[in-house]
């Protein structure tokens, strides 16, 4: 085996990486999640705002 070999077991923060590598960019994943959170909350007050509009109607 060559030198420059790196047993992913070796390091817990490889080996993660080595087995799921899709949860190696979830961080950068998770900080898009502010523009959700702001438009499921204009959603629910446009619902309150019609759901109040109708029961004073």
């Amino acid at each position: 085996m060559s030198e420059n070999y790196s047993d992913p077991s070796g390091n817990t923060e490889a080996f993660r990486a080595f087995v799921n590598p899709a949860e190696a960019d979830a961080p950068a994943a998770t900080a898009n999640r502010m523009p959700m959170v702001l438009g499921a909350a204009v959603v629910a007050a446009l619902l309150l705002a019609l759901a109040i509009w109708l029961a004073v109607a």
